[in-house]
């Protein structure tokens, strides 16, 4: 298997941590009885940590098919290189720091981390489109 699909098979693996990190504090601060419930009522504004997670998914979310996307075409198009390679890891190494990043509120930091993450989603199109 080349290293873009187990690059692929890893930002699943980021998608799901995502998702329950999100979904584990929000049932914390809701509590269990909500998290099992139809969640019809209104509930309280959401914590601090609660929206930081939660934006960090759905950041996650917008630019993750798109990186699908791209390495399912380099491979079906037989263009996988070094630098398919390195971009790839450069996008889901910078993806997984962005995470910690944006739950602990690290402002400037985070947003350079998320511009490394979309460099490497520009190499993987560069590749396909050059």
């Amino acid at each position: 298997m080349s290293i873009e699909l187990k690059i692929l098979a890893w930002g699943c693996v980021l998608a799901l941590v995502h998702i329950f990190a999100a979904a584990q504090v929000r049932t914390r601060q809701y509590g269990t009885k909500w998290n099992v419930s139809a969640r019809d009522e209104q509930m309280p504004p959401p914590s601090p940590l609660v929206g930081r997670l939660e934006r960090a998914q759905a950041n996650f979310f917008e630019t993750f098919p798109v990186v699908i996307a791209a390495i399912l075409a380099i491979e079906v198009a037989h263009l996988n290189n070094n630098l398919t390679a390195l971009a790839a890891m450069l996008w889901l190494g910078a993806r997984a720091l962005y995470l910690p990043l944006y739950a602990a509120g690290v402002p400037v930091v985070r947003t350079l981390v998320f511009t490394v993450s979309f460099a490497g989603i520009v190499a993987l199109l560069w590749r396909l489109l050059a």
